[in-house]
C-alpha cells in the first residue's frame, strides 16, 4: 500500500459506492516527526512503501488543509527515518515549526502501484462483507503498523479490527465499493 488519504461512505449497510467521493488532489506520503539537527533537517515519519521516492523530489506540499510547495534540498535516510531538508527553514527554530506538518504530493505525481496495491483513501469507506455475504459494516480507518496495516471496521457487532493479511483480506473491489473478508477465530468482538 502507498501513500493516505481518505474519502467515500455508505452507513446504511448498502453496498458503497465507488463514485461516492473524488479523489484527492493530493496524497499524503509523510508526516514531520522533529527537528533533526541544527542546520534546518526534518525527520519524516513515512507513509509510503517506497522511501526512494523522497529523494526523487524535487519540491513537496507542506500542510494539511492549503499545502504549499517547498523545494527540497536534501534527502537521506537514517534508521527508520527519512531526512530532508527543505527550502526556507535553515536552522533548528525554523525546522520546528514543521513539527506534526503533513508531506504531500499532487495525485497525479503518485507512484503507479502494483496490482493488488491501494491507497488508503481508496480503502476507508468501504462496505466489508464477510464470504458468507454478512454485512459487518463500513471501514472507517486504516492503522499503519511494522507488520501489517490494520482495517477498523464499525457495525451492528461493534468495532472489528481486521489484519491486511492474504488469510483475512478475500477480495476488494473498488468499482462496487466492497471489501470481502474471511474472519479467523477470535476477530469478532
Amino acid at each position: 500500500m502507498a501513500g493516505q488519504s481518505s474519502d467515500q461512505h455508505d452507513e446504511k449497510g448498502r453496498r458503497g459506492s465507488a463514485d461516492s467521493h473524488p479523489e484527492p488532489r493530493f496524497l499524503v506520503i509523510g508526516e514531520v516527526s522533529k527537528p533533526h539537527g541544527v542546520r534546518g533537517e526534518v525527520r519524516v515519519l513515512p507513509h509510503t512503501d517506497l522511501l526512494e521516492r523522497f529523494g526523487w523530489l524535487e519540491e513537496v506540499y507542506v500542510g494539511r488543509d492549503d499545502p504549499q510547495p517547498v523545494a527540497v534540498e536534501g534527502f537521506r535516510l537514517h534508521k527508520q527515518w527519512v531526512l530532508l531538508k527543505l527550502a526556507g527553514y535553515d536552522g533548528r527554530e525554523a525546522a520546528a515549526a514543521l513539527r506534526g506538518a503533513w508531506l504531500q504530493v499532487p495525485r497525479e505525481a503518485a507512484v503507479p502501484l502494483e496490482e493488488g496495491e491501494y491507497y488508503i483513501y481508496q480503502l476507508e469507506g468501504l462496505a466489508v462483507y464477510t464470504e458468507a455475504g454478512e454485512h459487518l459494516g463500513e471501514l472507517v480507518e486504516v492503522l499503519e503498523t511494522k507488520a501489517n496495516h490494520v482495517y477498523i471496521v464499525r457495525g451492528a457487532r461493534g468495532e472489528i479490527l481486521l489484519p491486511d493479511t492474504d488469510e483475512v483480506i478475500v477480495d476488494v473491489d473498488l468499482e462496487a465499493g466492497t471489501m470481502t473478508v474471511h474472519l479467523l477465530p477470535g476477530l469478532l468482538p
